[in-house]
Order: structure tokens, then C-alpha cells, then sequence
């Protein structure tokens, strides 16, 4: 990224300005980064204890298989699933509630002895999954703000910060050899002037 900039005082103000406010951003965005990375570890981790937890509780009834056959499935259905927003590192990522099912009645006489506990699996899986799905879409948030920053600090690290003490440095050299010009400028005149009065004196 090319800075564009005049030689002259008022273009080395502006420019002095940009700089200063990048390098006190700075730091802020750092830790800001910083913060996020911890936080997506978070996310992912408590994500993948969700999908083991959900995997070995399936694993646990795996063995009801051939009874799920006769299990009546609209016994229980998810009816809402409650979510708030929380910000985390000026990130708005989602935190579950509470997960409202709807359950049918049903004849405990006729119907098979474990029906009841087919409805405790399905609502407890259900609610695995879901929390799951939260925490996953929680640490793709928070994974796109990191990458966003990260972005950020590069940019301002390794181009701009740079690019404007660079041009800071031109324009600054700029001034310093057109003072010297001047100054050279200035006594050859004068050497001249000088020279010439001598001569006029003769």
C-alpha cells in the first residue's frame, strides 16, 4: 500500500497524526487477538467435549437399535430452542438457553415399558446436539473476528506503521536538503555580494 503524501509541513503533520494513532491502536488490537484466540480454543474444546459426550451417549444406547423400530416418533419433537447473545471480545456469539420440547401423551399400559426412557434419550441427545451445534457456530464467529484482526494487526505491523515512518523519513530528508540548499544558496549570494563590493572598492 503506496502512502500518498506531499513534501511539505503540512503532509508530515498528517502524516505524523496517522502514524501516532496506529501504533496506540495497536496494542489494543493485539490483545483484542489475543483474547479472541483464547476464546475460539475455548469454543472448539467445549464444541469437541459436546460431540464425544453426544457420540458416547450414543454409543451407550446403541444397543436399543432394534427397538427404536417400534418406538412411536412423535412421542417428543424439540418446539423452541432459547438463545441470548453474548459479547465476547466485542464479538456477538450465541448462549444456549433452554431447550423446550413438546412431548405426546401416551398409554403407559399398551405402550412398550421403555418408551419413557426412549424420551429421556431423545431429549438428552437432542440437547447434546444442539449445544454442539451452538459451540461450533460460537468458534466460527469468534475464528472469523481472529482472522479479521490478525488481518488488522499485519496490516498496521507490517505495512502502514512502516509505510508512514518511511514517508515521514523522505519528507523530513526532503526539508533537511532544501534547508541546506537554501543555506548554500544563501552564502554563495552573499560570497557574490561580498566579492563584488570588494571589486567595486578597487
Amino acid at each position: 500500500m503506496a502512502i500518498k503524501f506531499q513534501y511539505n509541513k503540512t503532509s508530515l503533520g498528517e502524516l505524523g497524526k496517522q502514524l501516532k494513532m496506529r501504533q496506540k491502536a495497536l496494542p489494543t488490537i493485539k490483545s483484542k487477538e489475543s483474547a479472541l484466540r483464547s476464546e475460539v480454543k475455548k469454543a472448539k474444546d467445549s464444541a469437541n467435549d459436546y460431540l464425544r459426550r453426544l457420540e458416547a451417549l450414543k454409543a451407550e444406547y446403541d444397543y436399543m437399535v432394534a427397538l427404536w423400530g417400534e418406538f412411536d416418533g412423535d412421542l417428543v419433537r424439540i418446539e423452541d430452542v432459547d438463545l441470548t447473545i453474548q459479547k465476547i471480545a466485542g464479538v456477538r456469539t450465541p448462549v444456549l438457553q433452554e431447550v423446550k420440547f413438546a412431548e405426546k401423551e401416551y398409554d403407559l399400559f399398551s405402550s412398550p415399558v421403555w418408551f419413557a426412557d426412549g424420551v429421556d434419550i431423545l431429549k438428552r441427545l437432542a440437547r447434546l446436539g444442539i449445544e454442539y451445534e451452538v459451540f461450533n457456530h460460537k468458534m466460527e464467529l469468534l475464528d472469523f473476528a481472529r482472522r479479521k484482526t490478525t488481518q488488522k494487526v499485519n496490516l498496521y505491523e507490517k505495512v502502514q506503521i512502516p509505510g508512514y515512518e518511511d514517508a515521514i523519513r523522505k519528507i523530513k530528508r526532503f526539508m533537511e536538503d532544501e534547508e541546506n540548499l537554501s543555506k548554500s544558496a544563501q552564502k554563495i549570494v552573499k560570497t557574490k555580494q561580498q566579492q563584488a563590493g570588494e571589486g567595486a572598492m578597487l
